[in-house]
């Protein structure tokens, strides 16, 4: 799953190629699990607006949108409205020239269009002619003549709309927050360690690559109970988060499975793994063999030397 350095890389990208320009149609495929807002109201509150800025916010791209949007008015009676989404579409179907409706009517003001990315999701910014990919679920044609796609294999990413521009995710930024604030949300919780910077309830975006490589550079194993760390340790992990973070996204992110960025590149960030990934290989520190477990049913990797 993309992670903040990720999502990070693909924000920036989409930032300096789609701000500005404005979304003719909008097309959505017959799967409804990508959908987390209805699709007329997805096609409705995109259509028609100018994208005003592209940023990330935990682990979703947030696209901010101003002008005038289209209503479909057949959608606001709870109708369903022909053209948007296919009732099949076939493999490598393509969605009809000038994509979803046209409805009428105008809503003024700011909107927002929001994407997680899940498991594998891509968002592509590519020529109306470029190959049509199986798992493409949405399309949104912009009025300079490009496509802004979004591709997701195994479903797990989600496509949500806020018409009044009020998005908030839960948890806070890691590069974002104080220490002495770090220091208050992990002092005295009894999960693990590794568990707790996996809550996207406490800081947002940090999954299992940042947490492993974090833990590693505080010299903290995941399993150690967040409680027993003493204030200097977790002032060395807010420090390890921050480094992490930022090293990963000067690199790209990690291009682990098939993480690209906007303009279809992978991270290098992989190539600085100290931990993640190398079990069994020999710590870069120590030479001890990197260990991995299981917490919470996801993996963890750690020196046995390096880390208590």
């Amino acid at each position: 799953m993309p992670e903040l350095p990720e999502v990070e890389t693909i924000a920036r990208g989409l930032e300096r190629r789609v701000t500005g320009d404005v979304i003719e149609s909008v097309w959505l495929g017959s799967k409804p699990e990508p959908l987390k807002s209805a699709a007329a109201e997805i096609a409705s509150t995109l259509e028609s607006r100018r994208i005003a800025g592209v940023r990330r916010v935990g682990k979703h791209i947030v696209f901010d949108l101003e002008g005038n949007g289209k209503i479909a008015s057949r959608a606001a009676r709870g109708e369903r409205t022909a053209g948007l989404r296919p009732a099949r579409a076939g493999r490598g179907a393509r969605p009809h020239a000038g994509g979803g409706t046209s409805p009428a009517g105008a809503v003024p003001g700011k909107a927002q269009w929001i994407v997680h990315l899940g498991m594998t999701g891509r968002l592509l910014v590519c020529s109306p002619s470029a190959e049509f990919e199986k798992h493409t679920h949405a399309v949104v044609k912009l009025a300079s003549g490009r496509e802004l796609r979004f591709v997701d294999p195994r479903r797990f990413g989600r496509l949500s709309v806020a018409r009044n521009g009020d998005f908030v995710a839960a948890g806070t930024e890691p590069l974002d927050i104080e220490v002495e604030r770090f220091i208050e949300l992990f002092r005295g919780r009894k999960t693990p360690m590794k568990s707790a910077l996996l809550n996207q309830k406490l800081l947002r975006g940090v999954g299992n690559i940042y947490a492993d490589e974090s833990l590693f550079r505080a010299g903290v194993r995941p399993r150690r109970r967040a409680a027993t760390l003493t204030r200097e340790q977790l002032k060395r992990l807010y420090a390890s988060i921050r480094e992490v973070l930022q090293e990963a996204i000067a690199l790209g992110g990690s291009s682990i499975s098939d993480y690209v960025d906007a303009d279809g590149e992978e991270g290098f960030f992989q190539l600085q793994h100290r931990v993640y990934g190398r079990e069994g290989e020999r710590c870069l520190v120590c030479r001890t063999p990197i260990k991995r477990i299981v917490i919470a049913g996801r993996s963890s990797h750690y020196c046995r030397k390096c880390q208590k």
